[in-house]
């Protein structure tokens, strides 16, 4: 997101920076399937070091930000809240979710307050900024309304995330997926 603003505001642009993302989707699913080998890939993409890993949350990740770059672009606050919470939200949900994550949800104690709090907090915090810098050029018109739409997606999406059946169809495919779809209701 941060390379967008090279890119010009057409259509064909927004495929032409999707390709990068794409281009990952392809090399997850020839590590991923056993065709290409590279152990490196798979240690740093998979939590076992199983190449199979590769062809659920890795592929998830991928294809989600694929799509928000190609389908809604810089024009739209649904990408930046898309791409913020799976990076920014999800990452941080799973470090300070494992570090300081003693007190377990109760509805869920495969997670934590302080993962879902830190999830919730980065994905929003995220999408300020990149309301902000996609502010400064014009792409989109920062506003208060933005402001608590991001907030009631980075919730919503922290929420989703925290629940048991994130875990069973991974929270790759669902954080994104509710950031557009409670985007698409918002903004």
């Amino acid at each position: 997101m941060l390379c967008w603003p090279l890119f010009s505001s057409g259509h064909r642009s927004a495929l032409l920076a999707a390709t990068v993302p794409g281009l990952n989707i392809i090399r997850v699913l020839l590590v991923g399937s056993g065709i290409w080998k590279d152990e490196a890939i798979v240690k740093s993409m998979s939590r076992f070091g199983d190449h199979r890993e590769l062809l659920k949350g890795p592929l998830y990740y991928a294809s989600t930000i694929t799509f928000a770059c190609a389908y809604y672009w810089k024009t739209s606050p649904i990408a930046i809240a898309a791409i913020c919470n799976l990076c920014a939200g999800d990452g941080f949900a799973d470090i300070i979710g494992r570090r300081f994550g003693h007190h377990k949800l109760p509805y869920n104690s495969n997670k934590s307050f302080a993962g879902s709090i830190a999830m919730a907090s980065a994905g929003f915090l995220a999408s300020l900024g990149f309301m902000s810098y996609f502010s400064s050029f014009g792409y989109i018109q920062g506003s208060w309304e933005m402001v608590s739409g991001f907030l009631m997606v980075s919730l919503a999406s922290a929420l989703v995330e925290s629940h048991p059946l994130s875990s069973e169809l991974d929270d790759n495919l669902t954080v994104p997926l509710t950031s557009m779809l409670v985007g698409s209701l918002v903004f």
